[in-house]
Formats: structure tokens, C-alpha cells, sequence
């Protein structure tokens, strides 16, 4: 479990910690902030009877009981929820502070069912998403394409018997390790990152070697037609080392180094102070 914090929600500070790589917030005090009420602890065990009641539903059953800091400094067991938890909690709240949210909630459901209608909208989102983060269109071409290729290389694992999840995981940290001599987690220290996605600040070169990779990969199991997991790591090993092949010799060409610790979003001065 990671160390505590504190979120401001609505004016008011919720605690929140990580837990499995995933953040968690108090439940009583999303509550306290959506309700003003002064019994939050009181609220929330009237709460899951009522839902219980109502629907069926067991709210308890989402959240999980970890040590958060309480006033007294001391920390004790709180029930907590994860993003998703937090936002079904919110939906039971007949509350006007959470109308708000919930309105929200309804917005993005439904776009969301129009994006599996059609999954164009989906790519016009995370293009407008990554224009407003202020990455040019160039950076955002790559990294669509780089979504594409990934895309391209699950679905040919799942063809072949890959297991999603664990095994996803393992064959993309061969490709990495064969492509940059770092596995994901590693590049994601040796660039300072915690929960951001490693993706997301590579520069342009190391979004290119990373579709290289995993083109190259998907292309072998292709040809060589290979089925399950062992087959499947020795070629994920093999598209791997053609992008490691190639990034050494660019690095040998131009005497710099593909793999930075720069972020691409980071400001010259801030840079400076990560190489330094």
C-alpha cells in the first residue's frame, strides 16, 4: 500500500492511497463532501442498507478496508473505494451536490456507447485529448500508430492462444527488454515515472523503435505461424531484437541515445535537472 494523501473534492480534502497501483478514497468522506452531513460514518451504514434494500446491491462488496491517517495522526481501517467504486457510491447518493457527477456519469456513458457504435469517435477523443495535454500533431500521429500496431500485436496473441493479462505483460516486457535492454517497470524508473503511462512520455524515436518492436513480432508469429505462450516468447524475443538491432546502430551513426530520462511534455529547465 502506498503512502496516503490528500484530494480536494468539492472544496473539501479527501484521503485517498494507493493500493494494487490504483488509487482508493475514503468512502465517509466523499460522503461528508457530498452531503454535509456530520455524521458521515452514520450516513454511509444507512447507505448500504438502504441500496441493499432498494436493489439488491451490496456497496460493501466494492470497497476494501485500508489504513488511512485520521485526525489524530494515528491510521486506522477505513472503508475505501477505486475510481469505479467511488463513482457507483456517488450514483446512490440523493444528494444535489452529486447531481453534478452524476450528469457527468451519464455524459460519458453514453458517449461511450456511441464510440462502440462507431470507433472513430473514439480516436477523434484521445486525439483531442492529447492536443489539449499540448503534444504536436506529429507526436500524435506516432502515438496513434503506435496504438494501432499494439493493437494489431494482441489480437494476433489472442489468435494464438496467449492468455491475456499475465502473459500479455511478460511477452511486452521481452519485446521492451530486447528492444531499449529495459522492461517496461524499468523504463518507467529510469524515467521517474510512477502511474503514468510509460508511452505517454517517450519521444519520437522511442515511440518509433517501440512499433518497431512489436510490428516486427506480430510479423514473425505471422509467418511462422506460432501457437501459445512459449512459442510466442521466443518471437516476441526475436521482434525485439530487430528494433534493439536498429536502435544500436542509429545510437553508433548519431552518438546519442534513443532511451532518455527526458519526459516529452517536460520543460527545458525540468530536463536539464532530469539528466543532470
Amino acid at each position: 500500500m502506498g503512502t496516503t494523501h490528500l484530494a480536494l473534492f468539492q472544496g473539501k480534502s479527501i484521503r485517498k492511497t494507493i493500493h494494487n497501483n490504483e488509487w482508493w478514497f475514503s468512502v465517509v468522506d466523499v460522503i461528508e463532501a457530498l452531503t454535509d452531513s456530520d455524521r458521515p460514518s452514520a450516513y454511509w451504514t444507512a447507505m448500504k442498507a438502504r441500496v441493499k434494500n432498494d436493489d439488491g446491491i451490496q456497496l460493501s462488496t466494492i470497497c476494501r478496508q485500508l489504513k488511512l491517517q485520521s485526525s489524530d495522526g494515528k491510521f486506522y481501517e477505513t472503508d475505501c473505494a477505486n475510481t469505479e467504486g467511488a463513482f457507483r457510491i456517488i450514483q446512490s447518493i440523493p444528494s444535489p451536490k452529486a447531481e453534478p457527477f452524476k450528469r457527468w456519469l451519464a455524459k460519458v456513458g453514453y458517449e461511450r456507447v456511441r464510440e462502440i457504435e462507431d470507433p472513430e469517435l473514439a480516436t477523434k477523443r484521445m486525439r483531442a485529448i492529447y492536443k489539449a495535454k499540448g503534444y504536436s500533431d506529429a507526436w500524435i500521429e506516432k502515438r496513434m500508430r503506435g496504438i494501432a500496431v499494439r493493437d494489431e500485436l494482441t489480437e494476433e496473441w489472442q489468435k494464438r492462444g496467449v492468455k491475456e493479462g499475465k502473459e500479455y505483460a511478460i511477452l511486452t516486457a521481452e519485446i521492451s527488454k530486447a528492444t531499449f535492454d529495459m522492461t517496461p517497470s524499468e523504463y518507467k524508473e529510469f524515467k521517474g515515472l510512477r502511474r503514468q503511462n510509460l508511452r505517454d512520455h517517450m519521444n519520437d524515436l522511442e515511440l518509433i523503435f517501440s512499433m518497431l518492436g512489436e510490428a516486427s513480432t506480430t510479423e514473425i508469429a505471422r509467418s511462422k505461424d506460432t501457437q501459445g505462450f512459449d512459442q510466442n516468447k521466443i518471437v516476441a524475443q526475436k521482434g525485439g531484437k530487430i528494433a534493439g538491432d536498429a536502435r544500436k546502430k542509429l545510437e553508433i551513426e548519431s552518438g546519442k541515445k534513443v532511451s532518455t530520462k527526458e519526459n516529452y511534455l517536460q520543460k527545458p529547465q525540468d530536463q536539464k535537472a532530469v539528466s543532470g
